[in-house]
């Protein structure tokens, strides 16, 4: 697979590393932390199809990355600066 780096232009995913989907995070301060950790943990969707994610390019520029990608044939359709990235 390869990623298009906004700065770097296109790369190997050898270069970058995965930190995960785009959903938010449990509050960790809520009374039911536990449990809604545990179902983002184990309990979420994992869809089939277009699918946003946070990709760091470590052996590059070091920019963190929103990118848009089919998890069915791991087709890049998008990436931008995770700041400047549409939600």
């Amino acid at each position: 697979m390869r990623i298009p780096c906004p700065f770097c232009g296109e790369r190997d995913l050898a270069e970058f590393a995965y930190y995960g989907d785009t959903m938010g995070r449990p509050d960790p301060e809520a009374s039911d932390a536990p449990r809604q950790f545990y179902e983002a943990v184990y309990l979420r969707d994992n869809p089939a199809g277009r699918h946003d994610e946070y990709w760091y390019h470590a052996n590059g520029c070091r920019s963190w990355l929103r990118v848009t990608r089919d998890t069915r044939t791991h087709e890049v359709l998008a990436a931008a600066y995770a700041r400047t990235a549409a939600p």
